[in-house]
């Protein structure tokens, strides 16, 4: 069951309302960009769009990185921990081009860049042995899994540099989880798909894995009795901004999503609605 509305404060994690609750159907933006410093001078062209071509001769892709993390945020991270076939080399990194797609089969997509030294070790893994573990990462190990984005070279173990602790308990899958994770997923490969550079035409520029999860891990503290909901005051999920920033989750808002007959009042509620409410 999901957290109430109401205004609490737990773990410092806490359950706010939304900005507006006395908004309506039909009612559009909450109008809290306002309070910025262009809108007080009809003329500033602050809130002017511009209008950018991510293939245009003067745009090189480090621009468009730098935009693109800025803007689409927070990502969700993937704390990924794979084997090399011959189970001699473990490799731990975080990635945020990430999410999951459906819960049925449980699917996740994984982006894989491929970095000026050539492709990285766990995609070299993932791609060799078919299989991985995804972790979740939380406040409470955050500097742990930062450091190891480090650029070690391959034949090194960024477990050593993270200092967290490899469980080798995994059900269905060799690599280990990462112990101190409160969300963790086996997972197997099912597919690869090669992402083509624009800027180097003959090189691909990333990998983009499909995952199947095969097995969860969550932490009893975090697990719901019907064990279908983690907890977010227990999870304390972080997430990617742009450039060095990460974010933390500690303000929620429950907005249950509307029903067309129930809330909107059905074709009749629709069309009073396209009228103006008249």
């Amino acid at each position: 069951m999901s957290p109430s509305a109401t205004s609490t404060t737990s773990a410092e994690v806490q359950f706010g309302t939304v900005p507006n609750p006395d908004w309506k159907f039909g009612d559009g933006s909450n109008h809290l960009d306002a309070a910025s410093p262009s809108s007080s001078n009809p003329n500033d062209k602050a809130k002017d769009h511009t209008l950018i071509d991510p293939f245009a001769e003067d745009r090189t892709p480090p621009l468009n990185y730098g935009l693109l993390i800025s803007a689409i945020t927070p990502r969700p991270i993937a704390f990924i921990s794979t084997l090399s076939p011959d189970g001699k080399m473990a490799n731990l990194a975080p990635f945020s081009y990430f999410n999951m797609i459906t819960h049925d089969p449980p699917t996740f997509v994984v982006g894989f860049a491929h970095a000026s030294t050539g492709p990285r070790d766990s995609y070299i893994n993932v791609r060799d042995s078919k299989e991985c573990v995804i972790n979740i990462i939380s406040e409470h190990y955050i500097e742990a899994a930062n450091s190891a984005s480090i650029d070690t070279p391959y034949g090194t173990s960024e477990w050593n540099v993270a200092g967290l602790t490899a469980d080798y308990s995994c059900e269905t899958v060799k690599p280990p989880r990462v112990k101190e994770a409160i969300f963790s997923i086996e997972a197997k490969l099912d597919s690869i798909k090669e992402i083509q550079s624009r800027s180097r035409p003959g090189r691909a520029s990333a990998w983009l894995a499909v995952l199947e999860g095969t097995r969860f891990w969550v932490r009893n503290d975090a697990l719901s009795e019907k064990k279908d909901y983690v907890s977010p005051e227990v999870l304390r999920p972080m997430a990617r901004m742009g450039g060095f920033l990460y974010s933390k989750t500690r303000e929620l808002l429950e907005m249950p999503r509307p029903q067309f007959e129930v809330d909107l009042g059905g074709a009749e509620g629709y069309k009073k609605l396209s009228n103006g409410g008249e």
